[in-house]
């Protein structure tokens, strides 16, 4: 695909996305780049939601950039644009998975399944006692998990306590607060949702800051997909 940096340096930032993608279908550098920029956050994070690493990750979404803007004219504009490239990563990233992921490993589950009875074992990979960062992460969860519990309401609280922590039966708990089992099942039912509720609230201030992909890493990102396309992908 042959690039020309646009003779007007216009501020496109307000420009809708089909307007873009009609300048970067002419070769604007200016506009490839402002849809780079426009889309970064939504594809990183798809594509560390499946490969778990950043550095896959980012290598992913370069390449779904590369797909892309080299096959624009497979671009019909039934969807959204974003959403046309979130395709492009997700499948990108779903591939590198599959290619990656051995055969082997599934055969042994299997195996380890059938000798348990069909449940699988999992061992831990190190004997190793976990370090200063996983026991301070561990604390902070501990944390969130109990200030949560506390503040369910006590008939839940009871039921949540004594099924999900102690891990008492339905019938060994209703024995103990002399509850019918179908009571304690719908305790216990009110008692989880209020529980994810609880955490879901506390954790969601935190959303929008997971998985950052701005400044340099953004600007970086943009340079790569460009100078890939200069040399003919």
């Amino acid at each position: 695909m042959r690039l020309a940096i646009l003779r007007q340096q216009v501020d496109l930032d307000g420009h809708r996305d089909e307007e873009l993608v009609a300048l970067a279908r002419q070769g604007g550098e200016n506009a490839i780049r402002a849809l780079i920029k426009r889309n970064n956050q939504r594809l990183f994070r798809v594509a560390r939601a499946i490969m778990r690493n950043d550095a896959d990750a980012e290598d992913v979404v370069q390449e779904a950039y590369v797909r892309a803007f080299t096959r624009l004219d497979s671009f019909k504009g039934d969807a959204l644009f974003s959403t046309w490239l979130t395709r492009i990563a997700l499948n990108e990233a779903l591939t590198r998975i599959r290619k990656r992921r051995p055969v082997a490993e599934f055969e042994e589950l299997d195996i380890a399944a059938a000798a348990n009875g069909g449940q699988v074992i999992m061992f831990p990979t190190s004997l190793t006692p976990p370090g200063a960062d996983a026991e301070f992460a561990r604390g902070q969860a501990r944390a969130l998990l109990e200030q949560s519990i506390d503040e369910l309401p006590e008939t839940f609280r009871l039921v949540f306590i004594l099924r999900d922590v102690e891990e008492m039966s339905i019938e060994e708990t209703a024995a103990q607060l002399s509850l019918k089992p179908e009571t304690v099942k719908t305790r216990l039912f009110r008692a989880r949702r209020l529980m994810r509720t609880a955490i879901e609230k506390r954790l969601s201030a935190g959303f929008a800051e997971l998985f950052p992909f701005n400044g340099w890493r953004c600007e970086r990102m943009a340079d790569s997909v460009v100078e890939r396309l200069r040399a003919g992908a």
